[in-house]
């Protein structure tokens, strides 16, 4: 199967809006990974963090594709087509 959403990619460069996940930064609460948007650069916690930040961005914008941010790291995830881009 192959991702039928690269082209809601808009951001080649990675520039995020924030350092950390912003709904947590904002409530004074932590994450234990983080991910950023690939479509407009929001960065919001992973699945394992509790408020799961980047899954409710994907479901209140439609933006699928995700990057992981943690340094190091580079891989990219869909959420419509559940599976990492190459």
């Amino acid at each position: 199967m192959v991702c039928t959403h690269r082209d809601m990619i808009k951001i080649t460069d990675v520039e995020p809006v924030s350092k950390g996940c912003e709904e947590c930064l904002k409530s004074g609460d932590t994450w234990v990974h983080l991910r950023i948007c690939l479509a407009c650069g929001h960065v919001g916690c992973c699945d394992q963090s509790k408020n799961k930040h980047a899954t409710k961005h994907f479901k209140e914008t439609g933006h699928p594709v995700i990057q992981s941010f943690q340094p190091g790291e580079d891989w990219k995830y869909c959420y419509i087509d559940r599976q990492y881009l190459e």
